[in-house]
C-alpha cells in the first residue's frame, strides 16, 4: 500500500510540474483521488483476509496509472498543437495590422495603449515607442493629443467617430473609435480606425475646381447658342458642334483667312455664313464662289473681271470681278481645291498685295476683301502631289477649322430633323410630325451625304406621306439602318441579339490583347468558355475566321 502510495504521488508531482495548462492538472487530480479511493478500498479488504480482492485491486491500479499517463500525453499533444495554431495566427494578425494603410491603435478598456502600428505614426507624426504602454489621459495633460476619442469611449461606452488635427504632421484624420466587451459585459480592449483625411480633402478640392470650370464651360456653351439661336440655317446641339462654334466665333472679330474642312454636305458654307455675319463686315457683301463649278477658262475672268474688248465676246464695257464686288466683304471660296494652276498664282498676288487686275487692264485695283475658303479635298496630300500650290495653301489656311461628319455628332440629328419638319411644313402647308421609331431610324444612320443628305430626305418623307405621323415604313432608308444591338438589324430574336454582342466583344478583346487568356480574364470569361463562343460565333456571324485559339498566346 505504501509504495502504490508513493507511486501515485510521485505520479502527480511529476504531471503536476511538467503540466502546460490547467485542465490537464485537474484531470491528474481526479485520476489521484480516484486511485487513492481504491487503495484505501483494498487495504480494508486486505484487513479482513480477502487476498484475492487485494490482488485484484492492486492489478486495476496499476491498469488505472498506465490509463491516466496515455491519456494526458494525448490530451497534452492536442493542446500544445492549439497553442502553435494560434501563434501563427497572432503572427498573421499582427502582419495585418503593421500593413493596413490606415492607422491602428488598441487600448485596453482604461485607454492605456497596448498596439500601434506604423500608419498611425506615419499619420500623426509621433514618436509610437513614447506611447506605449501610457494611458490616454496622461497624453492629453502633456498635449502629445489633443482630444482622446479612446476616453469618451470609455466615458460613452459606445463606438465614437471624430475629426482630429495632429500638429506635428500637419495632417487632419477621422478617428473611429470602437470599444470591444467580454461575456461579463466588462470592456476589454478598444480598437481605433485612423484615416487621413489630408489626401481626401486635397482630391475634394481638385473635384471642385473641376466642377467649377465644367460650369464655366457650360456657361460659354450656353452663350454661344444664344448668340447664334436667331441664325435659320444654324442648328447646333452636340458639344463637338459647338466647340467648333466656339473656335469660328473667336476668329469673327478678326480678318485671317479661315479654311474649313470636311465631307461634302456637312455644313461649310453655313459655318462660313457664321463667321461672317458675326464680323464687323456683317452689313456688308456675302459673296459665294463654287470654284468646281465653274468651267476651268471661265475662272479667271469671273474672279478677276475683264476691261472692254480684252477678248472675244467680252462685252464692250468690261465687267467687274467676284473680288471686287465683295470689297469690304465676305468672299467665299468654295471647293477651292479645284481653282486651275494659273487662277492659284493670281489669288496668291490679291492676298499678298491686296490688290487685283482685270484681264487686259494695266491698273491695279485695291480691294479689302476676307477670304474664307473650304474643300472636302486633303490640300496637303495635294500640295506633295504638286496639284495646289503650297504657298498658296499657308495664306489660305491661316485659320483651319475641320466640321466633322454628321454621324459624329448625333446630338444635332434630333433638332436637324425638327427643324427641317418645320421648314417643309411650312413650305407645303402640312402637319407631319415624326413618330418615335422614326425618330431611332434617322438618328441610327450613318448619314454619308451628312447635312444635306438629311435635309434632303426629310423633304422626300414630307412631300411622299399620305398621313401626318411618319412611321418607320415611309422612311426610304429603314431596311438600311443598323440599330444599336451589335449589328442586328430591327427583325431579330433577342438570341442572337445576345450572341452578336457577345462576338463583338470577344473580337475586340481579341484585338486588343492578341491573348485568348488575357481577353477571356478582361471578359470575365473562363478561357474554355471563351474559346468555344469564339470559334462557334465566327463560323455564325462572320465571313472570315478568326484566328484559331492556339494563334494567341495563352
Amino acid at each position: 500500500q505504501a509504495q502504490c502510495i508513493c507511486a501515485v504521488s510521485a505520479e502527480a508531482d511529476v504531471v503536476q510540474s511538467d503540466s502546460l495548462c490547467k485542465k490537464s492538472k485537474l484531470i491528474c487530480s481526479r485520476i489521484t483521488e480516484l486511485l487513492r479511493n481504491r487503495i484505501l478500498t483494498a487495504d480494508k479488504q486486505r484487513t479482513q483476509g480477502d487476498e484475492m480482492s487485494s490482488k485484484k485491486v492492486d492489478l486495476l491500479d496499476v491498469f488505472h496509472i498506465q490509463r491516466a499517463e496515455k491519456y494526458d500525453a494525448t490530451h497534452l499533444d492536442e493542446i500544445l498543437e492549439e497553442l502553435r495554431q494560434t501563434r501563427e495566427l497572432c503572427i498573421k494578425l499582427d502582419d495585418i495590422i503593421e500593413n493596413s494603410p490606415d492607422g491602428i491603435y488598441i487600448t485596453d478598456g482604461d485607454a492605456t495603449a497596448i498596439r500601434i502600428n506604423k500608419a498611425f505614426a506615419r499619420i500623426s507624426g509621433l514618436d509610437i515607442t513614447k506611447m506605449i504602454g501610457r494611458n490616454h489621459r496622461d497624453l492629453e495633460k502633456e498635449k502629445m493629443i489633443v482630444k482622446s476619442s479612446a476616453l469618451m469611449v470609455v466615458e460613452q461606452r459606445k463606438p465614437v467617430t471624430i475629426i482630429h488635427e495632429y500638429i506635428p504632421s500637419n495632417k487632419k484624420a477621422l478617428v473611429t473609435s470602437n470599444p470591444v466587451f467580454d461575456e461579463d459585459g466588462n470592456m476589454s480592449i478598444i480598437v481605433s480606425n485612423i484615416r487621413d483625411l489630408t489626401e481626401l480633402l486635397e482630391l475634394r478640392t481638385q473635384l471642385e475646381q473641376q466642377a467649377k470650370k465644367v460650369r464655366e464651360y457650360e456657361r460659354q456653351l450656353e452663350a454661344i447658342k444664344k448668340q447664334i439661336v436667331n441664325a435659320d440655317d444654324l442648328i447646333i446641339e452636340d458639344k463637338k458642334s459647338l466647340l467648333l462654334i466656339s473656335m469660328a466665333g473667336r476668329v469673327t472679330q478678326v480678318d485671317s483667312t479661315v479654311l474649313l474642312t470636311g465631307e461634302t454636305g456637312v455644313g461649310k458654307e453655313v459655318y462660313a455664313k457664321y463667321i461672317h455675319r458675326q464680323s464687323p463686315r456683317k452689313n456688308k457683301p456675302f459673296i459665294v464662289v463654287n470654284c468646281g463649278a465653274i468651267p476651268a477658262n471661265l475662272v479667271e475672268s469671273e474672279l478677276f473681271g475683264y476691261e472692254g474688248g480684252s477678248f472675244t465676246g467680252a462685252l464692250r464695257e468690261g465687267k467687274i470681278g467676284l473680288l471686287e464686288a465683295a470689297d469690304t466683304g465676305t468672299l467665299f471660296l468654295d471647293e477651292v481645291g479645284e481653282l486651275p494652276p494659273d487662277t492659284q498664282v493670281k489669288l496668291l498676288r490679291v492676298l499678298q498685295e491686296k490688290s487685283i487686275q482685270r484681264i487686259g487692264g494695266v491698273k491695279q485695283r485695291p480691294v479689302d476683301v476676307r477670304i474664307i475658303s473650304a474643300t472636302n479635298r486633303d490640300l496637303l496630300r495635294m500640295v506633295k502631289e504638286n496639284k495646289f500650290r503650297e504657298d498658296l495653301y499657308y495664306r489660305l489656311c491661316i485659320v483651319p477649322i475641320h466640321i466633322p461628319p454628321l454621324r459624329e455628332r448625333k446630338d444635332d440629328i434630333i433638332p436637324l430633323i425638327n427643324h427641317f419638319l418645320d421648314l417643309n411644313n411650312k413650305k407645303y402647308s402640312t402637319n407631319k410630325s415624326m413618330s418615335g421609331m422614326g425618330y431611332q431610324v434617322l438618328f441610327n444612320y450613318s448619314w454619308p451625304g451628312n447635312v444635306r443628305e438629311l435635309r434632303s430626305m426629310i423633304e422626300r418623307i414630307v412631300v411622299m406621306t399620305d398621313h401626318d405621323v411618319i412611321m418607320t415604313e415611309d422612311i426610304p432608308i429603314y431596311k438600311e439602318v443598323v440599330l444599336d444591338t451589335g449589328g442586328i438589324t430591327e427583325k431579330f430574336q433577342l438570341a442572337d441579339v445576345i450572341e452578336k454582342i457577345e462576338y463583338n466583344y470577344i473580337v475586340d478583346a481579341c484585338k486588343k490583347f492578341n491573348s485568348a487568356r488575357k481577353a477571356a480574364k478582361y471578359l470575365g470569361m473562363p478561357i474554355t468558355t471563351f474559346v468555344r463562343k469564339r470559334k462557334e460565333y465566327t463560323v455564325k456571324y462572320s465571313t472570315e475566321k478568326v484566328k484559331d485559339s492556339r494563334a494567341f498566346s495563352l
